[in-house]
Parts: C-alpha cells; structure tokens; sequence
C-alpha cells in the first residue's frame, strides 16, 4: 500500500514509519523541517516538505504521493511547559487539528485515497462525573474550565469530520497519555526532568485519573488500524487508568528521583491554572474495551508501571520496550 503519514517525524510518526516500511508499505512521510528528511530517508520512508497548514502544499504533496491510505499525526505537543497558559500552549495543535485535518482531507480525497486515520486525544476531554473510566460512548465533557474550550471544540471538530468525510473510511485513533522515547514522560522529557527538579508536584487529593500508552504501543495500534481498515473512533490506552497520586510517584521512584511535593489545590490554580488543576484532581480515565473487541487489541500487563520502569528511553538507539499490547 503506498501510505502518505503527516508528522513522520514527530514521537509517534519516528516509530510508526519504519513499522509500516518493515510490512512492504511504501512510505511517503512528511515533514516541514529540511534537516529532518535525511531521518525520513534512514526509515525507509520517501520525505517531502510540507506545513499542513500551508494548503496548497499539502494538496500538492499528497497529490504527487499517490497514497491508498493519508495517516494524520502532525501536532505542536512536543513542548508543553505551562499549564497555566493552556490557550497559549496548545493554540498550535488546535490549528493543526482543524485546519491542518481539513487541509489533510481534502488532498486524501482529490488523490483517491481510500482510508484516512488521525490522532484524537483521550483523557481530560472525558465527561467528569460517574464511572472513573470511560468509553468511546460516554459524553464528553461540556463545562471544561473556559481556557480549555478551544482545544476541546479542535478535538471534537476533528473527530466530526474525519469520521463523516466523503469517500473515505475515516479513523479517529484517542491516544492516552504517551510515554516512552521522545513523550514528555521520557528520557529528556519535560515532565520526567520536572520530577527530577520536584517541580511537578501532586495537587489537592491527586485524584485526576490518566490513562497512559507507551509510544511503541500507539504505533503499533496505528499500524493494526491501517490494516484492518474499520471505521470509527477508538480509545486506544492500556488497561490500567491511575490516580495522580498513584502514578506520579511510581514515576518519581522509576527515575531514581525524589517523592513529589505535594500542594493544596488553591495554591496549584495560581502555578499551573484551573485546567492544570483539574487534570491533577478530576479527570477521569479511559477504556480501551472497543479497540479490544473491535480491531483485536489484546493486552500486555503489567501496562505502564513496568514501561515506567524500562520503557522510558532507547536503548543504544534501539526500541528499548515494547509490551505487545497491540497486535
């Protein structure tokens, strides 16, 4: 299959290519960065130059690629660093989410392509009352704090178009929380080097439940759904959703860092704002029973508590952990 994957060389988009090169697949991988192409071609994958939200490019460049399947990972979450300005921090994602998906589109369907698969979120966008996990079928959240809106609305747009997109099977992958090699909770990763410093401290109760996923396992997923093909929007998380206070810990002992600090929730709303706060309190965690049921996803346990420990980083540029979680 030829498959054109935007945001070849993002955390997701480094791991998923040489798995879809090693199946016969020929790889079109985009990037916008000139000196990232000689990674491209290290993978295997063709590299071309392009800023999905540059539309004329875009079109140009999937037109030229003749893909069968466009695959959508481009985001801006390399660098999350302050909560407390979450408009400000995710203002990017939230174009790339919308217009960067539109602009993805509309070239998949002007190149005949036939499956389209992008990157959703699962997690705090998760309605913040009942059960502690949630599934494909619950509500989404409909008060988030007001900074959080925008990023919601991106992601519920993103989800409504992919899946009612004309002449494609659409694919909405919710991805968990990664970590592993290149994720904030990795080797050189924000969140890992703030645990180290004790500046990631447990807010109020830490009772915000996570639902986590190793890098290799989201590209593993992604590389099932490819070839299965079957529409529709998918939780794909471990089986282990975990309180703050539970996770955050184990975090710290697994990187030989001291326990975190732990702060009243008032003083938490001026460090890192009200939606920071509410992912340390009162989020509410995620089911990967569809994806299980549905594209044959099987489960690896122990889930993130082992890759906490060994999953955090290469290995002499190796895939250092992979828990078979996605087959």
């Amino acid at each position: 299959m030829r498959i054109f994957l935007a945001g070849a060389t993002g955390a997701l988009g480094k791991r998923l290519a040489p798995l879809l090169v090693s199946d016969g697949h020929h790889v079109v991988g985009m990037t916008k960065t000139p000196a990232k192409t000689g990674q491209l071609q290290a993978m295997g994958a063709e590299p071309v130059l392009a800023d999905a939200l540059d539309r004329p490019a875009v079109l140009q460049a999937v037109i030229n690629a003749r893909p069968e399947a466009v695959i959508h990972q481009v985001t801006a979450l390399a660098k999350i660093r302050n909560l407390r300005n979450w408009e400000r921090e995710f203002a990017l994602t939230n174009r790339l989410r919308t217009e960067g998906t539109e602009n993805l589109l509309a070239a998949a369907q002007q190149a005949g392509a036939r499956l389209f698969v992008a990157q959703s979120y699962t997690g705090w966008p998760n309605e913040r009352s009942g059960g502690l996990r949630k599934n494909e079928d619950d509500p989404l959240d409909t008060s988030p704090p007001q900074a959080m809106r925008g990023t919601l609305e991106a992601i519920v747009r993103l989800e409504r178009i992919v899946t009612s997109a004309a002449g494609l099977t659409g694919i909405v992958l919710r991805y968990g929380s990664f970590y592993g090699p290149g994720t904030s909770i990795g080797e050189g990763g924000d969140i890992v080097d703030m645990v180290r410093q004790r500046k990631f401290p447990i807010i109020g109760g830490g009772g915000g439940v996570w639902s986590f996923l190793h890098i290799d396992d989201a590209a593993g997923a992604t590389r099932l759904a490819i070839q299965l093909g079957i529409p529709g929007i998918f939780n794909i998380v471990d089986n282990d959703p975990a309180a703050v206070s539970v996770w955050l810990p184990e975090l710290a002992q697994a990187i030989g860092a001291k326990p975190p600090y732990r702060l009243p929730a008032w003083i938490g709303r001026l460090l890192i704002g009200e939606g920071g706060v509410l992912m340390m309190t009162k989020i509410r965690g995620s089911s990967k029973g569809k994806a299980k049921r549905v594209l044959g996803c099987r489960a690896a346990p122990p889930p993130w508590r082992d890759g906490f420990r060994r999953g955090l980083a290469d290995e002499q540029g190796q895939v250092a952990y992979r828990s078979a979680s996605f087959h």
